[in-house]
């Protein structure tokens, strides 16, 4: 749709009937976007792109590098093209001007006759604001239109197809999970990294291309291309792509709800499914019911709640948005996701649709990306604890994964803040710390280990714990103990005789020191637990 002027159209109005364009030929069709009158030579600070220049030549009579400098101005402003009044001023326009101008396809143009440059400028002005109020009207009916059959589609390809024939651009859809959609349909079977690589750099050499990111809850979910043949974009096309893109998230957010409620109402197989009720083959049956196309290498568990420390101020989690938010992200890494409500945790089987070699690395980056959202802080991120339980390989085993995913989050409880990770796999110590709290008494074995050291600085106000502590984490290095302890050495050598005394002098024997070290932690364990030694024990250290 015909709403930018163009040379080749100013070419036919009153005043032009006696002109010649002698360079520049090939650029007729550059869009116009005001005319302005200039004489003076230094004219880039001027410009914003796309004006028509009218000049008598006077600024650089006589003298053609001049007129060169500011040839090569107009190119590097975006101006549209030049206009020359011939006559006293101006006896010919020397050809090197005219071997760049029909170089960078830049028009310029001669009146061999006297002209009114104040008539040509009200009526090309005049012509210029016609054309901003169809393009306003026509915006409006596009977007009539295009909210009219949002109401009735199902699908987005119909949004593509009434853009592509508004435009007659091609039009591509390009997903994060690196799929397309193209209208009218790309003939090559060129892979999505191939068509987002193409249309990358044709947007960088020329106007053909124009881009805009749909946004889906603050997330970019996809991108929405279009690309002429025959014409550059104009700022109409640019807007009517910007109008459809927000129509697209709309749909495509309208879908993931429904989507959303569709998976709440198979909640009584997922909760079946992850309390490993269903063999590999009903589960992979089950799934190509739900779409034939899904592949799963195995997957994880993700459980996340909300803690209950919020005060009266802030909202509670919305749990129907976090799950479309989850989803949207998550997908964007590779992974299927079903969501259910399990006692008031938000319970996420994460099917990995790639290598399960990174799975680690793709679930932190998609982690990082949830935490930084807070759309107008609605999600309340600082208020959630997560926890991944193991990967499995088996979709049949996901019971697994959530059975680690819950010991994850009670761990989290129990540990400072430096040593919780979202990962069951990376808690190592503190997985056989809490067993051996389950099933034993914790406190008396820290005590048969650690209580001399315990007793020793709860009696003189002493450093010994400290000081283990540092020496064992800096293996053996006094050096490195001292300047991390900011104490001479040989204030640590009178520490360290102290404790050979009370742990035997054995005490850094890679058996016993090992013990020592996971004591340690289970001493840490108990402090961050909240939980007291009783009486003889160690009622100072248990606040270390």
């Amino acid at each position: 749709m015909n709403t930018s002027i163009t040379i080749e159209e100013i070419l036919t109005r009153k005043h032009f009937n006696l002109t010649d364009i002698i360079a520049g030929s090939s650029g007729i069709k550059r869009q116009v976007k005001w005319v302005h009158c200039m004489e003076v030579t230094q004219i880039s600070h001027l410009l914003n792109g796309n004006e028509l220049i009218l000049t008598t030549g006077l600024g650089w009579k006589d003298c053609d590098d001049t007129f060169l400098s500011c040839l090569r101005q107009l190119i590097e402003c975006d101006a549209a093209g030049l206009c020359i009044e011939m006559g006293a001023n101006t006896m010919a326009v020397p050809q090197c001007a005219i071997d760049l101008a029909n170089e960078r396809q830049f028009p310029i143009i001669l009146f061999h006759e006297e002209v009114p440059f104040v008539e040509i400028t009200q009526d090309i002005h005049s012509l210029i604001i016609n054309k901003q109020y169809q393009m306003i009207s026509n915006l409006e009916n596009y977007s009539q239109q295009l909210n009219k059959n949002l109401l009735e589609i199902d699908h987005y390809e119909p949004i593509l197809k009434f853009l592509h024939s508004y435009l007659n651009v091609q039009v591509i859809l390009i997903f994060n999970e690196n799929e397309i959609a193209s209208i009218p349909k790309i003939k090559k079977k060129s892979t999505y990294q191939m068509v987002a690589d193409i249309y990358e750099e044709k947007r960088k050499l020329d106007k053909t291309v124009l881009g805009q990111p749909i946004q889906v809850l603050g997330e970019n979910y996809a991108e929405l291309l279009i690309c002429s043949n025959g014409r550059e974009l104009t700022d109409f096309d640019s807007l009517i792509l910007d109008r459809t893109a927000t129509a697209l998230a709309q749909h495509l957010l309208r879908e993931l709800y429904i989507e959303e409620k569709k998976m709440s109402e198979e909640s009584i197989w997922l909760t079946n499914w992850i309390e490993g009720e269903y063999s590999d083959e009903a589960i992979r049956e089950r799934l190509s019911y739900i779409d034939p196309k899904m592949q799963l290498d195995g997957g994880i568990v993700c459980i996340c709640k909300q803690h209950p420390k919020y005060n009266k101020n802030s909202a509670k989690l919305d749990g129907t948005y976090f799950k479309i938010m989850f989803r949207t992200v998550f997908e964007q890494y590779g992974f299927q996701i079903f969501s259910m409500e399990i006692q008031q945790h938000l319970v996420f089987i994460l099917g990995d649709n790639r290598s399960s070699e990174d799975w680690k690395s793709r679930v932190t980056s998609a982690v990082d990306r949830i935490m930084k959202m807070d759309v107008s802080g609605r999600n309340r991120m600082g208020l959630l604890s997560i926890g991944f339980g193991k990967h499995v390989q088996r979709l049949s085993e996901i019971y697994k994964s959530y059975e680690t995913a819950r010991e994850t989050l009670l761990l989290q409880d129990t540990l400072p803040e430096d040593d919780r990770s979202f990962f069951y796999q990376d808690l190592h110590m503190h997985r056989m710390i809490s067993l051996i709290n389950k099933h034993g008494n914790l406190e008396e074995t820290v005590y048969e280990y650690l209580g001399p050291v315990i007793e020793y600085d709860k009696q003189n106000n002493g450093e010994l714990m400290p000081t283990l502590k540092t020496y064992l984490a800096c293996n053996g290095s006094k050096q490195e103990t001292s300047k991390q302890l900011f104490i001479v050495r040989q204030t640590l050598y009178h520490r360290l005789e102290k404790l050979e005394k009370l742990l035997g002098s054995d005490f850094m024997r890679s058996d016993k020191r090992l013990g020592l070290e996971f004591m340690i932690f289970a001493l840490d364990f108990l402090q961050y637990s909240s939980r007291k030694i009783s009486g003889k024990y160690v009622d100072k250290y248990i606040g270390r």
